[in-house]
């Protein structure tokens, strides 16, 4: 493991650049990791909101 001294400018420019030097793919994939993650991390109650509202439902049947 490397220890480095770096500033918060310095440190958001490195992050910046190696996350600009992933494919395109490669970024989403990062991203849907990076949010399950968030979810795992930090869950939150779902709130069943009543309300009168109707559903289309465009499925063949």
């Amino acid at each position: 493991m490397k220890i480095t001294f770096q500033t918060k400018e310095e440190s958001n420019k490195k992050r910046e650049a190696e996350f600009l030097s992933l494919s395109g793919a490669e970024r989403i994939s990062r991203f849907l990791e990076l949010s399950e993650r968030i979810v795992e991390l930090f869950p939150t109650k779902i709130k069943k909101i009543k309300t009168e509202n109707f559903v289309i439902d465009l499925s063949d049947s």
